[in-house]
């Protein structure tokens, strides 16, 4: 029943005793017949019963009303005690009128505790100041959404940021009557929200990284198209990422088709990774060698769904490998060559020794003999100049480093070459003004430059172009890495280049190799090349190489550039003599010992020998005052030289010693044994060097 049924039944009930009151009156007035008031009575009885029928059935109605009005008000109730944000009714100045069970569970304390307290209690203390601005802000607009403000729970001890909510509802006059306010705990979002930005700021941080990399990261579908590129990707291979996204891999940086990338393929799809090494091009053609990582990548679900490929640039790491393993073998090679050219030494010094002591000690030889022994001095000196050459590339000699002029140096070599090689190649040369000088032996540059025309002229039996140049330029670090031996320094670079049938690029990495040649048997001794390695290292320079087979081949050797003056070598034409100095000779062959005796005797030396470091100490010790020189063999059985200098140094500290070897030079001898000696005599030597040695020691 509503309001206005109910007002209605009210009224029609006063009509009915209305109209019973004007009944009773009007039968008193009357009063005839002796039945009128009992009708009169029956009829308000009747009247009255249908009312209280009317009451009752409405006053049930009022109840069944009631029961639902108290049902609604527990549902609001409960909907408002245990709606999950908090619920908070206050006054115009902020003071609790009702809260809610979220509201107090919140604020950790009871509902009742918060009736009647200031809402602003509450709020975080420096929060207090913008409570504020929101109150004002409530009175003037009516309304907030969604401000942030922190809130106070356990007394005070814990705060936690809330989201609220509030509008002001007017009084009757309109003026603002309370407030209503909701509000939610936002930590959780908040702390999601702090997460959500590191992992954001780790995945930025991450594509930062995949950048900054130098390696290539890519990402490919099972179907080899290009889905990622990044930068280090486009350094290495040219491509921008435009370029290569949706793209190929294998069209894009393989030239033909690879066993190697369909066995890594079909690796990664059955165990999930692969790694190994490739042979890629960029997009100006260079191939580079790639070091290649491939993992296998899934989906939610567990199926393929792309490869992950991070590959690393190490041409530059195998080259210096190669160059590595090329001087580890001719290390290796030059140690067996070292042990032959000792012997082979030891048996030219006394053959020269006796070529050239015959004529003096047998003045009447005819003409025929003094020819035969001229040419076995001559063939044995070629020989020792042979063993010399082998040596080369493994050891550094004593050369005799002056300063040569570059510009010199290529003419005479042009000249050469112009004069004995055939007119149908033609020669050019480029050589930079000022170009400059270099430190060097004059002799052995100029051996290296004829190697290589000469190797060009016979890379050309019918004709081409050779052509010599020379300029300068500074090697830097990244430059220096690239080759074992360079240094950051000035070279001088001289190109020789011809247009010949090329070197195979199977057999190039072994042209420098003792022994080692492409030429017909007779006409190639193999050690052009490694003598010219040598000679170079021993200036302290390198050599590259480039060759084409049908288009060429070019050689480019860099030596350190030197500033200063030319030095001349004034050779003494009359061989010293003596002054009847006593000198020790110790070497365990016995052929030089008697040669080296023979010649300084001639040439008016006292000469004793020893075969043995033992013999030689015992030897000088009993004649060390008279003993003014010892000429010792380095390489001794038993007791080795450099123990016996070291002894009869301990014997004398002022001992003259002039150390004989075909292997160590001064230099090596002295840093690796740390002896002190007055100067060193390369096997084989002539009785010129010989005399020649012994007479600067006494001057």
């Amino acid at each position: 029943m509503t309001k206005d049924n109910f007002k209605q039944a009210i009224v029609e009930a006063h009509q009915r005793l209305e109209n019973l009151s004007q009944l009773a009156s009007l039968a008193v007035e009357k009063s005839i017949g002796q039945d009128s008031p009992r009708e009169l009575l029956q009829q308000a009885m009747t009247e009255i019963s249908i009312s209280l029928e009317e009451l009752q059935q409405q006053n049930e109605e009022l109840i069944a009303t009631r029961h639902l009005v108290e049902a609604e008000r527990q549902r609001y109730y409960d909907l408002f005690n245990f709606a999950p944000d908090g619920y908070l009714l206050t006054d115009a100045t902020g003071m609790i009128q009702e809260a809610n069970y979220a509201a107090a569970k919140l604020l950790n304390v009871r509902q009742s505790y918060l009736i009647g307290k200031p809402m602003a209690v509450f709020v975080y203390q420096t929060e207090r100041q913008k409570f504020r601005q929101i109150m004002l802000q409530l009175q003037q607009q009516g309304q907030i959404r969604r401000e942030e403000l922190r809130f106070f729970h356990e007394q005070g001890s814990i705060d936690f940021p809330a989201e609220i909510t509030a509008i002001a509802v007017e009084d009757s006059q309109g003026k603002t009557g309370n407030l209503r306010w909701l509000f939610r705990d936002i930590s959780e979002q908040q702390a999601a929200l702090r997460e959500r930005h590191q992992q954001d700021q780790k995945i930025r941080e991450q594509a930062a990284l995949l950048d900054i990399t130098t390696d290539a990261i890519i990402v490919e579908d099972l179907h080899n198209q290009i889905l990622f590129w990044n930068q280090g990707a486009e350094k290495m291979y040219g491509w921008q990422v435009q370029e290569a996204q949706g793209k190929n891999a294998c069209e894009l940086l393989s030239k033909k088709t690879s066993p190697l990338l369909s066995t890594a393929q079909k690796t990664v799809i059955e165990r999930g990774m692969w790694q190994g090494e490739l042979h890629k091009f960029t997009k100006n053609g260079k191939e580079i060698i790639i070091a290649s990582r491939w993992t296998l990548m899934l989906d939610a679900v567990g199926l393929p769904k792309s490869i992950l490929i991070i590959d690393t640039d190490i041409t530059e790491k195998k080259q210096l490998e190669t160059h590595l393993l090329h001087s580890q073998r001719l290390e290796s090679l030059g140690t067996l060559a070292s042990g032959i050219a000792h012997d082979l030494n030891n048996i030219l010094t006394p053959i020269i020794g006796i070529a050239h002591l015959l004529p003096l000690k047998y003045p009447h030889l005819d003409d025929s003999s003094l020819q035969m022994l001229k040419m076995l001095e001559t063939n044995a000196k070629r020989g020792g100049d042979l063993v010399g050459q082998i040596l080369l590339f493994t050891r550094g000699s004593e050369n005799k480093f002056t300063i040569v002029l570059v510009s010199q140096l290529l003419e005479d070599i042009k000249q050469i070459a112009q004069e004995t090689f055939p007119k149908f190649i033609d020669i050019n040369t480029d050589i930079a003004p000022e170009i400059g000088m270099v430190f060097g032996d004059n002799t052995e540059l100029h051996q290296v430059l004829m190697n290589l025309v000469v190797n060009a002229r016979d890379a050309m039996p019918h004709g081409g172009k050779l052509s010599i140049s020379a300029t300068k330029l500074f090697i830097d670090e990244n430059h220096a890495r690239m080759h074992i031996g360079a240094t950051v320094n000035s070279y001088v670079k001289i190109t020789v280049t011809d247009t010949g049938v090329g070197i195979d690029s199977e057999i190039i990495d072994r042209i420098f190799d003792p022994f080692f040649t492409t030429k017909e048997v007779g006409k190639g001794t193999g050690l052009g090349l490694s003598i010219l390695m040598g000679i170079v290292k021993s200036h302290g320079g390198f050599v590259e190489v480039a060759s084409e087979v049908g288009i060429g081949t070019k050689f480019q050797v860099y030596l350190p550039s030197k500033e200063g003056s030319i030095s001349q070598i004034i050779e003494e034409i009359e061989l010293p003599r003596g002054e009847g100095e006593l000198i020790l000779v110790v070497d365990d062959e016995v052929a030089i010992t008697k040669i080296a005796k023979t010649t300084l005797e001639i040439y008016n030396y006292k000469v004793l020998t020893a075969q043995n470091g033992i013999e030689a100490i015992a030897l000088y010790t009993e004649q060390k005052d008279e003993i003014r020189l010892v000429l010792i063999d380095i390489m001794m059985p038993l007791i080795g030289g450099e123990t016996v200098i070291s002894t009869l140094q301990i014997i004398n500290p002022q001992v003259q010693i002039i150390a004989m070897s075909g292997l160590a030079s001064s230099e090596a001898l002295v840093q690796t044994t740390g002896v002190e000696i007055q100067g060193f005599l390369a096997k084989p030597f002539t009785a010129k060097q010989l005399l020649n040695f012994v007479q600067r020691i006494f001057r």
